[in-house]
């Protein structure tokens, strides 16, 4: 049984959550996100909390029951702190821009990569190989980062693509004479 579950969100200065019917709405200094409550989950707002119990004992409900409270808490985050992922090009001739509103990535192919920014993410491009995704959504932010990191990722022999600033690949010996 899920013991996240149990534990209820705190709800920080600033941010307001509100129920409407199953539909869950959470606002902060940084926006907006909106979430349907699965129908075997019941959510409660008191005070600064939010709460959640299951309507009906099985086990797909004790799943969605952890998921919920996680996804709630990652919602209450979002809007009050943001979400960061920084992702580094390792290579030689491997950079990347901003051009508007798209990511311009030059990642050793014959042609550069250009990838649409999601309106509700910021994109900032360090050193020419350093990028750093912000935004208030984690899935977005997370998503949008995996997308950037499989127009090359990193191979195992030379340490080669981009990685996660935090990322460490092990790194395969190479063919003896």
């Amino acid at each position: 049984m899920s013991r996240i579950g149990k534990n209820p969100v705190t709800i920080p200065e600033g941010v307001t959550v509100t129920m409407a019917g199953r539909a869950m709405s959470v606002k902060g200094k940084l926006g907006e996100l909106n979430w349907d409550i699965p129908h075997d989950i019941k959510a409660t707002v008191n005070d600064n909390l939010v709460s959640f119990e299951m309507i009906r004992e099985n086990k797909e409900a004790q799943a969605l029951w952890g998921l919920s409270r996680a996804l709630t808490a990652n919602m209450v985050e979002g809007v009050s702190k943001g979400f960061e992922k920084k992702l580094k090009m390792i290579g030689v001739g491997y950079r990347a821009k901003m051009e508007g509103n798209k990511l311009d990535i030059q990642a050793g192919f014959s042609h550069p990569v250009k990838l649409e920014v999601p309106a509700n993410l910021k994109v900032a491009v360090n050193d020419n190989t350093e990028i750093v995704i912000t935004g208030y959504d984690k899935q977005l932010v997370g998503q949008f980062a995996a997308n950037v990191r499989k127009v090359r990722p990193p191979e195992p022999y030379k340490g080669k693509g981009i990685r996660y600033a935090d990322e460490h690949v092990v790194m395969k010996e190479g063919k003896k004479k």
